[in-house]
């Protein structure tokens, strides 16, 4: 359009001064245009505020009134084709907001090295949520807890700083936090409310104060560090549980939410969070649906529908902002999963599922408690014009015959090894996840009944001489076993970590943390093999066993199948059979499993894993192959199953 304007003054028949008026004329009002264009988009950036209003107790939106009612997604935990569908059914629930935490250890696995693709492609997630109508309560960390593996810290903090003081104002501590934070804030500033973007609320730490030794200081220090990012585009906020201790590591500056169940009293606890915020609104950042679920646990833990709605009644006549934890739980793919540690049952690790018995289950289907409460939220807004999220169908791939590869003795002779005089840590070894093979040999010492004790075992241990089996240890149930033994033999000690603590004290090295002692002799002289079961290792390693010297030990074992349908599908694969261990699909780690104890028997396995035609199974049995060496396919998860039918 210019350059026809400009040629037609140049064409048309007047004096040389007329062209020059006309042609400084109209670039005057070119550029008053533009100018006032751009002036045009950066007022309504400046107009888009978020703000409390405690004359009012509210929050405001550009001077509004507003609430929200939010449930917990976390990107982490989906394949990223599945975040929209699962987004578009929050919406239509009634939600107008998400809540997600951002996991450090999912962007920075190596240091320095970040990724930000698939799954971990957050700024995509937040404009998936702005045009499904969902405003985004954001929880950068960078602890996190949420269940994840050392509370979503990278477990090479512990490598490289092993004297690191975490959630603490520590100096090494603070170095890396700030570090990460200069690579992230810069993708999160431009998502932010103020700045045209649908994060309204950005949270300072988790749950600080359910932190017996937590530290004010830092508290303060990672305010002001996020703040200086955030600044007046959206509302810092805490969460913590609703007790009035707590709350004791609240700052100025961060408004104080609180967290509670179904179970608790609604009154009582908004009283708690009144104790810290005398006025403003009523906020239950985390309220729990349903609940998570360890390994060993007789059943999968649920929050009945009934309780639910009572609750989310109570609160919403009350006017308070609500978050649902969780609206989606999804999956704790590889080696995500964490685990928590109380004094009565000590160290308990999480399933690889977080169905969490949410709305949403954790293939993204519509449960009862989804439609209850959509039900109920009708009464307070007006439900959006939105199809109605259904069951989607699942595949049958049938029955997998999977044949036997190498065993972990046969590998050693294919990857480095490391000496020590004795054992070294996972941490010791720059390694985060897997396994490691500690062997030595059996000095001058004979008996039938030999103590092997191993006091400090992070976190589960297969115990073999000659390469034959003869003892597992587990830190919460036995670390020493009784060995007949003789001199030169190898003892082999193969360690599993099944997940670092997310809550507490989560200062949790893996592996052989201790001296190892055979009839009261310290063992030393240790050759270590590292098995993280990355995507490296298995391109290296992995190949077709030519012999079988012992079947109870550690293996591969490989199979095929074809997919020959029009459309891939969600499936879940039963593992009852087996026993414990991790499974791979076209080189995707579904996660572990623990047939042997339960309560989850089979892994989901999102259709984005597939593909048509050929698919390859890889399974890592720890211990005991079923004798047909089958896998079958599910249409439906298997939890709480106490028989093999």
């Amino acid at each position: 359009m210019i350059k026809h304007v400009v040629m037609w003054i140049l064409r048309t028949r007047r004096t040389r001064v007329f062209q020059l008026v006309c042609l400084k004329t109209f670039l005057i009002f070119f550029v008053l245009l533009y100018s006032l264009d751009k002036l045009s988009q950066r007022w309504s950036r400046m107009s888009r505020t978020f703000e409390i209003d405690r004359l009012h107790d509210t929050f405001t939106m550009d001077g509004r009134p507003f609430r929200f009612i939010s449930g917990s997604f976390h990107y982490f935990r989906a394949p990223q084709s599945k975040w929209r569908s699962i987004m578009r059914s929050m919406r239509a629930a009634g939600l107008t907001a998400l809540s997600t935490y951002i996991e450090w250890s999912s962007h920075e696995v190596i240091p320095r090295q970040y990724r930000y693709e698939g799954h971990r492609d957050f700024e995509y997630f937040f404009q998936l949520a702005a045009e499904e109508g969902l405003y985004v309560l954001l929880r950068p960390g960078p602890f996190i807890c949420g269940e994840r593996d050392f509370g979503g810290l990278p477990a090479w903090l512990l490598s490289v700083a092993p004297d690191i003081v975490l959630r603490r104002n520590n100096p090494k501590y603070q170095f890396y936090v700030t570090r990460w934070f200069q690579q992230l804030f810069p993708k999160l500033q431009k998502h932010l409310y103020g700045n045209g973007g649908p994060i309204i609320l950005v949270q300072v730490e988790n749950e600080y104060g359910s932190d017996e030794n937590c530290d004010p200081e830092h508290a303060i220090w990672l305010r002001d560090l996020l703040r200086s990012y955030v600044k007046d585009n959206a509302v810092l906020y805490s969460t913590d549980g609703a007790f009035e201790d707590f709350l004791a590591c609240t700052v100025d500056g961060v408004y104080a939410t609180v967290d509670f169940t179904a179970f608790q009293n609604t009154n009582a606890s908004f009283q708690a969070q009144r104790f810290v915020e005398r006025r403003g609104p009523l906020v239950n950042s985390e309220f729990y649906t349903g609940w998570l679920t360890h390994w060993q646990d007789p059943f999968v833990e649920t929050v009945p529908t009934e309780d639910v709605i009572n609750s989310l009644r109570e609160m919403l006549d009350l006017g308070a902002n609500i978050n649902m934890y969780m609206f989606y739980g999804g999956t704790n793919f590889g080696f995500t999963s964490g685990a928590n540690y109380n004094e009565k049952k000590g160290y308990e690790p999480s399933l690889t599922s977080y169905d969490y018995d949410s709305p949403l289950n954790e293939a993204g289907d519509p449960t009862d408690k989804y439609f209850a409460i959509r039900n109920l939220l009708g009464n307070y807004v007006e439900l959006p014009q939105l199809p109605l999220p259904r069951e989607t169908s699942k595949g049958d791939y049938g029955k997998v015959l999977l044949n036997p590869q190498d065993s972990i003795f046969e590998l050693t002779s294919k990857i480095s090894s490391v000496y020590s005089e004795h054992p070294m840590s996972f941490e010791s070894l720059s390694q985060s996840t897997g396994f490691v093979l500690y062997d030595t040999i059996i000095p001058d010492i004979a008996c039938e009944s030999c103590l092997l004790d191993v006091p400090k075992l992070h976190d589960f241990a297969y115990v073999f001489l000659d390469e034959q089996l003869v003892a597992q240890l587990y830190r919460i149930a036995q670390t020493n076993s009784s060995l007949t033994v003789e001199p030169n033999q190898k003892l082999s000690i193969f360690v599993e970590n099944m997940g670092r603590i997310n809550q507490g004290e989560i200062h949790d090295f893996k592996g052989i943390l201790s001296q190892v002692t055979l009839q009261g002799q310290v063992l030393t002289d240790w050759m270590m093999y590292k098995f993280p079961l990355d995507k490296i290792f298995f391109n290296t390693s992995v190949q077709r066993s030519e012999r079988t010297k012992s079947a109870m030990c550690p293996r591969f074992f490989l199979g095929t199948f074809e997919i020959d349908h029009a459309q891939i599908l969600d499936t879940f694969l039963d593992m009852r059979r087996w026993s414990k261990g991790v499974v791979f699909i076209n080189g995707h780690n579904l996660g572990r499993y623990w047939s042997e104890k339960g309560p989850q028997y089979s892994l989901f396995v999102p259709s984005d894993f597939l593909r048509l035609g050929l698919n390859k199974i890889v399974v890592f049995e720890l211990f005991n192959a079923p004798e047909n060496r089958m896998v079958q396919f599910s249409t439906k998860p298997i939890f709480n199953y106490d028989t093999l039918q």
